[in-house]
Formats: structure tokens, C-alpha cells, sequence
């Protein structure tokens, strides 16, 4: 299905154009329009009606929509769904009840691999909200232990001109066994 078709627009549509076209569509075909209509005038509207809100879901969300023409350019979208030819994707966005409780799901399914495939998978995953959000904690918080570090190591210098934090170590060890030493030749 083409949703620029179904909305009737050109490629280079505006999200004004869609949103405009989707209002003007969605209130010729509404289901409760078409309530008193005979069965078959009151079906092909609800369908319709669900081509109509699917091609307005797809079209307004930015990356659905580049995901959409990027796969209407490689002819995946125009394959049937049934065939199962080789190589190549296809995007489903089927009405009823998803997770985000908005009446739409997004589907994609891979028939095939190979390198682009994964990569794309990887660029996905890596460019999503939240793989960007733990990236920049992630970041934070090797920012924070770095300036820790850099500051401890100030503090110690500060604190103990002249020496290394091993000169230290070196002398509280050798003072134990000093210590040691002295209280075991005591009788």
C-alpha cells in the first residue's frame, strides 16, 4: 500500500499537507459517519478509515517515514508479503492494539541477512533514545572517574610534597616490619 497514494500526496509532502489531507480523510471515512450506511458502503469506510490513519501514523512519525521511503525505493514495499523472494524486507503497520496503546504496531521482519542487514541493526540500536541516553551516562560517569582520579592524585601531592604515592607505601610496609621486628625480640 502506498500512503502518500492513500493520502493522496506527492513524496515531498509537508507534515502540514499530511496532516491536513489526514483530517479531510479521516472525516469522509470515519466509522461513526458511515454508522446507518448498508454493510458493504460501511466496511469499505472503516477500511478506509484504517489505511488512511496507518499512511497519517507512518507519514508523521520521522523515522517511520524514512524507514517507510527507504524501503519503498529499494522495492521491498512494493513486494507482496506473501512472496518470499529472496533477499529483501518489508515493513507491516498493522491496526489493533500495540504497545504504545496508540491503535498502531510497527512490524519489520528480515527474509534474508547478510552485512547490510546487520549493519542496519546495529545502526538502529545504536541511534535509539536509549542507547544514546546510556551512552551519555555511560560517558558521565568516566567523566566523573577521571576527574576523581586527577583530583585524588592532586590531593596527594598536595598533602605529600615530595613524595610518591609507592615512597609511601614502601615506608608504611617498612615501618610494619620494624615494628614487628622490635615486639617479637622483646621477652
Amino acid at each position: 500500500m502506498d500512503h502518500y497514494k492513500v493520502l493522496g500526496l506527492h513524496k515531498t509532502a509537508s507534515k502540514e499537507e499530511i496532516k491536513a489531507a489526514f483530517k479531510k480523510l479521516a472525516f469522509q471515512f470515519h466509522p461513526d459517519k458511515h454508522s446507518q450506511s448498508p454493510k458493504s458502503v460501511k466496511d469499505n469506510a472503516t477500511l478506509q478509515f484504517k489505511q488512511v490513519s496507518e499512511a497519517y501514523e507512518v507519514l508523521m512519525d520521522d523515522r517511520k517515514r524514512a524507514d517507510y521511503n527507504y524501503r519503498w525505493r529499494s522495492g521491498a514495499g512494493r513486494q507482496s508479503a506473501g512472496g518470499n523472494s529472496g533477499n529483501y524486507y518489508y515493513s507491516q503497520y498493522s491496526y489493533g492494539h500495540g504497545r504504545s496503546g496508540s491503535g498502531y504496531e510497527y512490524k519489520t521482519r528480515s527474509n534474508g541477512g547478510g552485512f547490510a542487514s546487520k549493519f542496519e541493526v546495529v545502526i538502529r540500536i545504536l541511534t535509539a533514545k536509549s542507547s544514546l541516553l546510556n551512552l551519555g551516562f555511560a560517558a558521565a560517569i568516566l567523566g566523573v572517574m577521571i576527574v576523581v582520579d586527577t583530583s585524588g592524585e592532586s590531593l596527594w601531592k598536595m598533602q605529600n610534597s615530595g613524595k610518591s604515592f609507592e615512597e609511601a607505601m614502601n615506608t608504611i610496609e617498612k615501618t610494619k616490619s620494624y615494628k614487628e621486628d622490635n615486639t617479637n625480640e622483646r621477652p
